[in-house]
């Protein structure tokens, strides 16, 4: 599964891009899509998280409101990096989930979603949440072109 980080806040103070808050409108997409996740049925056993307080704050906010007991961890290669590194992170982080979400960023999500679905444009907006389904008995050996989308679900939806 694929989490955007919720909308950030520009207005406010911070240092460098990775420091930028959510907005409040983001803290509560991202608390709604928590909870939308667990009414699926969906929770991850595990969530990896870009190190961008952003996405940090979308993944804790997601799962506390959800109720979720996955573990929470940071990898930096989400942030900043493109799909190949979120292939990577994959790999590596996801040991016995079988459900993993990766928290991070556009223009990376849309273009890893392309990619792993075999094409089309996908707009994956704020707090937007994707699952994609493989074939395979372990994280490392994901390959493009083999994944279906599940579903895609944008925070507009709920309110």
């Amino acid at each position: 599964m694929l989490l955007r980080h919720g909308k950030s806040d520009w207005n406010t103070t911070y240092q460098g891009d990775r420091n930028r808050p959510l907005s409040r409108r983001g803290e509560r997409a991202s608390a709604t899509m928590g909870l939308i996740l667990r009414k699926m049925g969906e929770i991850p056993d595990r969530v990896v998280s870009s190190p961008a307080v952003r996405a940090e704050a979308t993944a804790t906010i997601a799962r506390l409101s959800g109720g979720w007991d996955s573990p929470l961890e940071i990898a930096e290669d989400l942030y900043g990096y493109g799909p190949e590194a979120a292939l990577d992170v994959a790999a590596r982080c996801g040991r016995d989930a079988e459900r993993l979400m990766l928290v991070g960023h556009e223009p990376a999500w849309s273009e890893l979603i392309s990619e792993l679905i075999g094409g089309g444009e996908v707009r994956f907006p704020t707090a937007a949440m994707a699952r994609i389904n493989f074939d395979v008995d372990s994280w490392d050996r994901i390959r493009r072109d083999h994944g279906e989308l599940a579903w895609l679900v944008k925070p507009k939806l709920f309110g």
